[in-house]
């Protein structure tokens, strides 16, 4: 099986479609801007695929779901929310030159929905394709978790729609990953007249942020990244509140029960300080088994394609650790994810929407 190089879709229409949900901005947790998008994005579908597009309301925002009808076989998964606030377009706004497509969100992922749908309208026959574009995965997904794992588990394959790995490499693995909130409470005094009368909170986050760190195990895949602190409120004031906020990424579920066990046995070193711990690794890993099935029919079909296993998470994590075979990153080949640089190389876009056909064709067919 090869992939049928013949089939036709148009850069120009792809580009086209691009630039309006681009320029249509979409920040996570903004319900107004969500909505504009989540009617961009179905209006696209719409024209494109046929059918109705439905937008799904939630707190999280609009979710977009489509389907072809017939038996659900395979389900088309990416996100319509981006981490950029308003008024990054004004600054960065939407441009091809050089063979690249610049703008907040081309490569995460607005660029990858694009390929998905002109790849979908390229095939003939699109029974049992759905496709769920959800509002809030660059914020966690809780409002369309459910959703998802309820349409995976329907579809029985996801394709995922994220950027592609260095390379243009699918992302066949994933780490699962969370994050924790580690709050110290200590008992303010005076720092000059009483310093030993207080509990000094900024003191016992120190030694926590030593603990904590120490938990990595790069080794195994395993790392725990302490990212934000804040405490204290004035300098003549010893702290009674500190705050630390931890980054985890693991590969097992094995390290995932070891991590959230080792937060949840904090203890504190100074006496009187209390600690609070919030969080979890919230999602699961994606072991590179999820995507075996999948990945080797993408290989039939592009046989120079390779794989790789990434430390970001996806929906695709959720989906996998139902035992759902998920095969990520078929979204746009770019790069610069969440960063100022962030593009699309638009000489790839055409391969990816050829490949999207010949993999819900091979789907369909098994």
């Amino acid at each position: 099986m090869t992939m049928d190089r013949t089939v036709d879709v148009s850069v120009d229409a792809m580009i086209e479609d691009l630039r309006t949900l681009v320029e249509i901005e979409s920040p996570s947790r903004d319900l107004d801007a969500l909505t504009a998008s989540a009617k961009a994005v179905a209006a696209v579908i719409e024209s494109r695929l046929g059918g109705q597009a439905v937008l799904v309301e939630s707190e999280g925002g609009p979710h977009v779901h489509w389907s072809a009808g017939g038996d659900p076989k395979v389900l088309v998964l990416g996100h319509h929310d981006t981490v950029f606030p308003l008024g990054t377009l004004e600054r960065r706004p939407f441009k091809v030159e050089d063979g690249r497509a610049t703008g907040p969100g081309v490569f995460d992922m607005l660029g990858g929905l694009v390929q998905a749908v002109h790849g979908l309208a390229a095939l003939d026959d699109r029974s049992g394709v759905e496709i769920l574009v959800t509002a809030d995965e660059e914020v966690g997904s809780r409002s369309s978790r459910a959703l998802i794992e309820e349409r995976a588990l329907a579809c029985g394959a996801v394709l995922v729609f994220e950027g592609a790995a260095e390379g243009g490499a699918l992302k066949t693995g994933r780490k699962g990953c969370g994050t924790f909130q580690v709050s110290v409470a200590g008992r303010a005094s005076h720092a000059g007249l009483e310093p030993a009368a207080g509990v000094n909170a900024l003191i016992e986050a120190s030694h926590q942020v030593l603990d904590i760190a120490a938990l990595g195990r790069p080794d195994i895949g395993t790392t725990v990244t302490p990212t934000v602190a804040s405490a204290g409120t004035l300098d003549n004031v010893v702290p009674a509140e500190a705050t630390v906020i931890v980054d985890v990424r693991v590969e097992s579920a094995e390290e995932k029960e070891r991590i959230e066990s080792a937060f949840a046995a904090l203890t504190p070193h100074l006496d009187e300080a209390r600690i609070t711990v919030q969080g979890a690794i919230s999602r699961p890993p994606m072991p590179e088994s999820a995507s075996a099935e999948l990945f080797a029919l993408a290989k039939q079909l592009l046989p120079d394609l390779e794989g790789k296993a990434v430390g970001g998470g996806s929906d695709g994590n959720f989906t996998a650790a139902l035992g759902v075979p998920t095969l990520d990153g078929l979204g746009a080949v770019g790069g610069g994810a969440h960063a100022d640089h962030e593009y699309l190389v638009v000489e790839a876009m055409a391969e990816r929407a050829k490949l999207v056909a010949g993999l819900v064709n091979a789907i369909q067919n098994k």
